[in-house]
């Protein structure tokens, strides 16, 4: 398992519309080899700012880098400079490979 995350600090007044445009956007991740969920994250606001962390598990880093390479990558951003700059500074990439995995048999995702 591979985990790929990217964090974005947004300002409190751009809030609402970060998440529209999370929320509208089309995904294409359903139609990738390799790709196993998706979550978009809201953490606390601190100091104005709210910390958001788009979680995308993978069945191996290689599917994640297949991926990025790929016209569903390419077309999944083509929009991504059009669109007014709602975080700020860069957002914070982070990938992670799985050493352990725990999960109850019964367990239900929110």
């Amino acid at each position: 398992m591979y985990l790929a995350m990217n964090r974005f600090s947004v300002p409190l007044e751009n809030a609402a519309e970060f998440e529209d445009l999370w929320l509208s956007r089309e995904s294409r991740l359903n139609d990738v080899p390799g790709f196993v969920e998706f979550h978009m994250l809201k953490g606390a606001e601190v100091d104005g700012v709210i910390l958001y962390a788009s979680h995308t598990v993978w069945e191996d880093e290689a599917r994640f880098l297949d991926w990025t390479r790929s016209d569903q990558f390419r077309g999944a951003h083509a929009k991504a400079g059009q669109t007014r700059k709602l975080h700020q500074g860069a957002p914070t990439f982070e990938g992670f490979k799985a050493i352990q995995h725990i999960a109850r048999a019964d367990a239900t995702t929110a």
